[in-house]
């Protein structure tokens, strides 16, 4: 098996390209290692192999619950067959499931069918469902009927015979078949799996990765973290995003036990830690923002965890010297299977602890990527330019062949790449050092990401403007003051239609994930228009980022210092920081002014820290405003006060 891609034993850059005089610069291109061959490279034969090995070793675990490779390759025989004649191999199936020995045993039943597995989460949107099965040729959704869209919870039901226990686990899981729209897309036969990206179009597009790719990526991943029987790997992720195929591939192709977590964890970072231990979780994947507030603060010990692959944000700090695991910077966007480049860390490193954002580092065995300028030709070291990958971890495309043209190109015949045939345009600023070790400086086009999901404003401006009392929308990206990016939507009313930010929010949630649901919603009667009649978006990027308060809102009667309890003053200063929204008051639901799971994550840390109560994300996540988070506060603050204090 090949070493581990770290920041001290990955293989060496090597620069190649035109000719050039010997006094240039050297051109910021680069290559991973030669892919490992470590015997069966096929995704399901790795998973069949182990269960003909080892068939009684946990494959899931999942609290008290927890079944074998045996139980789990039995269950997806049996859902296989049952499926078997209605989804044929090359079929879109969309999967509704959470993190569970359910979801376990789906991926594997379609693998084997030879179906396309299309992850839309255990509560997708119903509005987003419905876009994605009308320009999709999905044959079925397989879900809790509950959760599922009303064209397909009034379908054609096949009850799967899949697991029921687990935190995450639905009683009833159901195929659901309902016609496709009559131009929906197909994907293309080599698919292995499909995953979802923000579209500027308004309404999201496929993304289609072969099982060679999806192999490539596993044989690094496994040797790099050492993942064998006995260890345990996190299925932490949301089912929805590309990296989940990671963990839950990884654990089966490796003889490990996969772990599903519970909802609570992904809300709360010191849950998260105690998760790790009680689980006894050995590797890890995780989005940035869960795991930078545990390198804020002392390491949690007594772990079993050797490893935390990190990705999705821009990490802001390196582990500090105390953090015993390896923590690796990995980036990557889903038209290159996952992770395309890593900068892998260890407290022992000179710079450990250091308050600055490293590197994404180098790339993956099989990996080609080059820093090109606008014409798509290579830049010389320490050049800003865009990043365009190639090489073996490339997606086949999207489900759309004309984006495929736009955002796939061919290698010019006069740029020397062996082994590349094709280069994918990230649209991602970077920069490649002498040292090869790639930086990452921000995106060159409107997309940003929030909490590491990538979004395109204009597919959020879309979800507005479907409600008819829209005239239209503009969505902006201010940054805060610690570098996070929030959404902030001005709407325009249609003739004699009144908006308001809560009416306007439940609609948009239909048709967005949760992460691109605006923090603030601004009600105008006008845009700013810039020299060519135009939108002035950074004009409204601007006002967002330094307006005081949202147009309209008169500042809050009862959140003034003067009769606000210290758990008032604490919960509204840290709300309004984190959601960048200086009207926020303490009547707010902290989830309809804007909060998402991580943000919420980083209330509760800031809650602990300076009052030194810890609550936790259901008692959050119940309350009905922010007085009531306070009162607990302030109720727990004085139980733990000494009498007559």
């Amino acid at each position: 098996m090949t070493q581990p891609m770290t920041a001290r034993t990955a293989a060496p850059t090597t620069t190649t390209g035109m000719q050039r005089p010997s006094s240039e610069s050297p051109l910021s291109i680069a290559r991973g290692a030669l892919p490992a061959t470590d015997g069966a490279t096929g995704v399901l034969a790795l998973f069949e192999e182990w269960t003909q090995r080892s068939p009684e070793a946990p494959a899931v675990i999942d609290g008290e619950h927890s079944w074998t490779y045996r139980q789990i390759d039995a269950a997806a025989d049996e859902v296989a067959t049952a499926l078997r004649g209605r989804v044929r191999p090359g079929d879109l199936v969309g999967v509704c499931l959470d993190r569970s020995a359910a979801l376990v045993v789906t991926a594997v039943a379609l693998a084997r069918i030879g179906a396309v597995y299309l992850p839309l989460g255990p509560r997708p949107g119903e509005r987003r469902t419905d876009a994605v099965t009308e320009d999709l040729n999905v044959v079925c959704l397989i879900g809790d009927p509950e959760v599922l869209p009303p064209r397909h919870r009034t379908a054609d039901h096949l009850r799967l015979a899949l697991p029921g226990e687990g935190a995450n686990a639905a009683a009833t899981v159901v195929a659901a078949f309902a016609a496709p729209g009559t131009t929906a897309r197909s994907a293309p036969p080599e698919a292995f799996y499909a995953v979802l990206t923000s579209g500027s179009t308004g309404r999201p597009k496929a993304v289609a990765v072969g099982e060679p790719a999806l192999g490539m990526l596993l044989s690094w991943y496994r040797a790099t973290s050492g993942l064998a029987p006995g260890d345990r790997q996190s299925l932490l992720i949301g089912v929805a995003f590309d990296p989940h195929l990671l963990e839950l591939w990884a654990g089966l192709t490796s003889g490990a036990a996969l772990v599903p977590a519970p909802d609570e964890v992904r809300w709360d970072p010191t849950v998260l830690a105690d998760w790790w231990r009680t689980s006894a979780v050995s590797v890890c994947v995780s989005a940035t923002p869960m795991v930078e507030p545990l390198l804020e603060r002392p390491w949690p010990q007594d772990l079993r965890l050797r490893h935390v692959f990190v990705g999705g944000d821009r990490l802001r700090r390196r582990p500090g010297a105390d953090v015993t695991a390896t923590v690796h910077n990995a980036y990557g966007p889903a038209e290159a299977t996952v992770a395309s480049t890593v900068h892998s860390m260890h407290g022992t490193d000179g710079a450990a602890g250091a308050e600055s954002a490293p590197p994404i580092g180098r790339p993956l065995p099989g990996v080609t990527v080059v820093v090109a300028d606008a014409d798509g030709r290579p830049v010389a070291r320490d050049t800003e330019g865009e990043l365009l990958i190639g090489g073996s971890g490339l997606a086949l495309g999207y489900l759309d062949p004309e984006l495929t043209a736009r955002r796939f190109l061919a290698v010019p015949e006069d740029l020397d790449l062996p082994g590349v045939e094709r280069l994918y345009r990230t649209g991602d600023r970077v920069r490649m050092p002498a040292d090869g070790e790639l930086e990452f400086l921000g995106r060159l086009d409107d997309q940003v990401k929030i909490s590491g999901v990538r979004i395109e404003p204009a597919e959020v401006e879309a979800a507005f403007e479907q409600d008819p009392a829209v005239l239209s929308a503009v969505v902006a990206a201010p940054r805060t003051a610690d570098g996070r990016t929030r959404l902030v939507a001005y709407v325009r009313a249609a003739a004699g239609a009144v908006l308001t930010a809560d009416a306007l929010l439940p609609g948009v949630r239909a048709w967005l994930p949760e992460q691109a649901v605006p923090s603030d919603v601004r009600i105008v009667d006008s845009f700013p228009l810039d020299a060519n009649g135009k939108v002035d978006r950074a004009e409204l990027t601007r006002q967002a980022a330094h307006s005081d308060e949202r147009p309209g809102d008169a500042p809050a009667a009862d959140d003034g210092p003067g009769d606000a309890t210290p758990g008032e003053r604490l919960v509204l200063s840290a709300v309004r920081d984190l959601l960048a929204r200086p009207g926020a008051s303490l009547t707010d639901n902290f989830t309809e002014a804007g909060g998402t799971s991580l943000l919420a994550a980083r209330l509760l840390t800031v809650i602990e820290k300076e009052s030194g109560v810890r609550l936790r994300a259901p008692e959050l996540l119940r309350q009905p405003d922010l007085r009531a988070v306070a009162l607990l506060v302030d109720t727990r603050r004085a139980a733990r006060q000494p009498a007559g204090a």
